[in-house]
């Protein structure tokens, strides 16, 4: 027989059966004959019939444990026995076997362990990760003091006629948020460390600010200060940039403020971003105000004699009345109105014509202090013999060797004792100084006289001028109150009809009237994980945990898909560096809101319910949207380094789309994720806040591209058409370039397509004699409400 047939296909043995030899069998009884330990070889014996006797047991199922005799060892056996074969008999998955001991058995129920598996986390990374706190903004850690309590700050807003909604605007490094910091030193005494070296820019809280030396964002801050009678006022400021890319931020700060204080530097003067901002501030129908910054510099720098710096101060003020006479022709600004201030906010001084004849009147004795302001600007000459006022020039003695002509009232009685101070200070003359100033009713310590130039001016001119109540006086008098310019600003920016309910609420500035918010800006949570709507309140009264509806730019009556509602989760009075908690808000005041933002873009309109007792609600409205004064033109396109992180690139662009007003953030056909802008700086703000702040990702930047906008020269030589699919309907147009002013007309304002349709052909017809059967056929302005371009239907009725 052959090997193969002696085993299967798998290599079994299947032959016949195989007899042993004398030689193994030999072996096995060598085996048996081995000598055992007597007591190993009991304990085996003894062990095999117990597992015999539990099997036994066990497969007959005859005897349990049930049944052996209570207290006899033979019964606790068999039990025991029978638990050892079960438990040695059943079968144990992998999954189910524990080689180690488990975290809660080694370290204790009370002892959080994390695991983190193998080769998931990268080794320069710790698996518990340090809290990470955000730097990107400055934050007080609690509520600096003040002159006033918090709580008399919120009792002033709740009555509209002490308080005032300023934004303070002005070219690029013009002194308004040095201006802002001379408020809250006067305000907050132990929050700011004046430095002249190092100015403290209060309300530039971003690190690129910071940084940069110029403001980013517009920033709110509201103050208690006291005017010329001793009363204490509310002034809600915005802070606003000057740089040209950030003209988004001064448009969002006008929205909610009913005046603004333009801020001009009195060597520089009337620059290109000051003709635009006046421009805007008239068209938003805001009164202005003006405030000459840096009038030091004439004298420390320029080193004009003081009629030069009288002629170079009037020169500036007829620039700006120039631009605004354009526009409006019922505005003008005028030291004499009191509607002008001059100050110096480096050294921490400003005064009106007003604020300067009380501090004569205060030394000199009492007299009308109105009268004596209003003669101290103009061709205004005082006669010192006769002790009165003169419209001509006053002849000198023969003995003075200058001009045969007196000083103007302005130069007598103001820039002279300016000059002086000055000169006395820059000098270093401590004695002369001294007397100088103990004329003035002021008294310095010796170790005060002897401090450098700078902080020693500085002092002098704090207690020369004292607090910024002219400049508190001339708000008062020349921005309106929140009730009394309601009227005005919700017929400006509110779209609904004025005739309804909830309008003539707005207009009296009702606080037990219907909620409606106006939301132009999203600002950082102190996490810096979420936003914070800030907007004003003109009518109604809000309230902590109250439901709120949040209407977006593309809500209509017959459109409702852009509504939310949500939850205020809290109020505050935001103050740049720090929040003043409330529980409420009253019509007039400006409030941060937490807790609805997530459904907000750039603005919003907030609304309480509809009322469960009401059968018929009445319809909504929104406010306008904001109106720029610019246009994005810049575009740049982005892409992560590492394409896993584009989930967290997409959520910081809607972050980002947030942040910064007049930013637009889409992606190309070509899949491409863009950002448009408004320049170079301001994209460099957005990359910077993306990278650090909203994605914390590394991007991929491509080469910036400028959009062009096409126009129109000359009329159409061919015309182009489209037709239906069915070839019944067809539309033929021609271009053709629009005549002089009316483009600036409608982006002006001056004229508007929701006109009737007779006022809208009669304005055409009067002002560019239209054809009237072409102004009656006006269609839309376009590509926006207010856009450069008509279409007109000039198809003839017999067509």
């Amino acid at each position: 027989m052959d090997n193969e047939d002696l085993y299967d296909e798998f290599g079994n043995y299947i032959g016949p059966d195989l007899d042993l030899d004398d030689e193994d069998e030999n072996m096995v009884d060598d085996l048996m004959e081995v000598d055992v330990d007597p007591r190993i070889q009991l304990q085996l014996e003894e062990e095999t019939r117990r597992n015999l006797l539990s099997t036994a047991l066990n497969l007959s199922g005859k005897i349990g444990p049930s049944d052996a005799v209570p207290g006899s060892s033979s019964s606790a056996l068999i039990q025991a026995d029978d638990q050892h074969s079960m438990t040695s008999n059943q079968i144990v998955l992998h999954e189910d076997k524990k080689y180690y001991p488990t975290a809660e058995e080694v370290y204790g129920s009370d002892v959080e362990v994390l695991v983190q598996e193998e080769d998931t986390q990268p080794l320069s990374e710790p698996i518990i990760a340090p809290v990470k706190k955000k730097k990107t903004y400055i934050q007080e850690e609690d509520i600096p003091e003040t002159v006033y309590k918090p709580e008399f700050l919120t009792w002033l807003s709740n009555t509209p006629e002490n308080v005032r909604n300023i934004a303070i605007i002005g070219h690029l490094h013009h002194g308004k948020t040095s201006l802002v910091d001379v408020l809250v030193e006067q305000t907050h005494p132990t929050s700011i460390d004046f430095n002249l070296t190092r100015n403290e820019r209060y309300t530039d809280v971003h690190v690129l600010e910071r940084d940069r030396g110029c403001s980013i964002k517009s920033m709110p801050v509201s103050l208690v200060l006291q005017d010329m009678k001793g009363k204490s006022r509310l002034l809600n400021i915005l802070d606003t940039p000057g740089h040209t890319d950030f003209v988004d931020e001064v448009t969002a700060a006008i929205r909610l403020a009913d005046g603004v204080v333009l801020v001009v530097d009195a060597i520089e003067g009337v620059m290109a971003n000051t003709e635009r901002l006046i421009k805007h501030s008239v068209q938003e129908r805001v009164p202005l105000t003006l405030l000459i910054n840096k009038v030091d510099r004439l004298i420390t720098e320029l080193k004009l004699p003081p009629t030069d710096a009288y002629f170079k101060l009037k020169h500036t003020i007829e620039e700006v009345n120039t631009i605004i006479g354009n526009i409006d022709k019922t505005q003008r600004l005028s030291p004499e109105l009191g509607n002008v201030c001059f100050a110096s906010s480096q050294f921490g001084w400003c005064f009106t014509l007003k604020s300067f004849a009380q501090m004569y009147a205060d030394t000199f004795g009492t007299f009308n202090v109105e009268d004596f302001a209003k003669r101290l600007w103009g061709n205004i000459w005082f006669n010192s013999e006769s002790r009165n006022f003169s419209r001509k020039p006053i002849a000198r003695m023969e003995d003075v060797d200058e001009d045969n002509e007196s000083e103007r009232t302005f130069v007598q009685f103001i820039l002279n004792p300016l000059y002086k101070i000055y000169g006395q200070v820059l000098a270093e003359d401590t004695k002369t100084l001294k007397n100088t100033l103990a004329s003035l009713g002021i008294y310095l310590k010796t170790n005060q006289l002897q401090e450098n130039v700078k902080p020693l001016l500085r002092l002098v001119c704090s207690k020369f001028f004292g607090d910024a109540k002219g400049f508190v006086d001339m708000i008062v008098n020349w921005v309106p109150s929140p009730s009394a310019n309601a009227n005005k600003k919700i017929e400006h920016i509110y779209t609904g009809p004025m005739d309804s309910i909830l309008a003539r609420s707005m207009k009296s500035c009702d606080p037990n009237g219907p909620l409606m918010i106006h939301v132009t800006k999203l600002y950082n949570s102190d996490d810096m994980t979420k936003f914070e709507a800030f907007g004003r309140i003109f009518s109604g009264t809000i309230k902590e945990g109250q439901m709120v509806r949040v209407l977006g730019e593309g809500y209509s009556p017959d459109d409702e898909e852009d509504m939310s509602i949500r939850e205020v989760d809290g109020l505050s009075f935001f103050q740049s560096r720090y929040k003043i908690k409330v529980s409420e808000a009253l019509a007039g005041s400006w409030i941060l809101i937490s807790g609805i933002e997530s459904s907000i873009i750039k603005t919003a309109t907030i609304t309480s319910l509809p009322s469960k007792n009401s059968k018929e609600d009445e319809e909504m409205y929104i406010f306008k949207p904001l109106r720029f004064n610019s246009t994005p033109v810049l575009k740049i396109a982005i892409e992560p380094v590492n394409p896993t992180e584009l989930p967290k690139m997409l959520e910081g662009l809607r972050k980002i789309n947030k942040s910064y007003p007049i930013c637009q953030i889409g992606s190309e056909e070509s899949g491409e994720h863009v950002i448009v802008g408004t320049g170079e700086l301001y994209l460099d703000c957005i990359l910077h806040d993306l990278r650090k702040l909203y994605a914390e990702v590394d991007i991929k930047v491509a080469d910036p591209v400028v959009r062009f906008c096409e126009t129109v020269v000359e009329t159409s030589a061919v015309k182009c058409f489209a037709e239906t699919a069915n070839k019944k309907n067809k539309i033929t147009m021609i271009a053709e370039p629009l005549e002089k002013g009316i483009a600036e007309d409608i982006e002006n304002l001056n004229v508007s397509i929701k006109w009737p349709q007779r006022q809208l052909a009669d304005w055409f017809v009067n002002k560019y004699h239209w054809d009237v059967l072409a102004a009656r056929n006006v269609w839309a302005f376009g590509p926006f409400e207010n856009g450069p371009n008509v279409l007109v239907n000039d198809t003839l009725p017999a067509e």
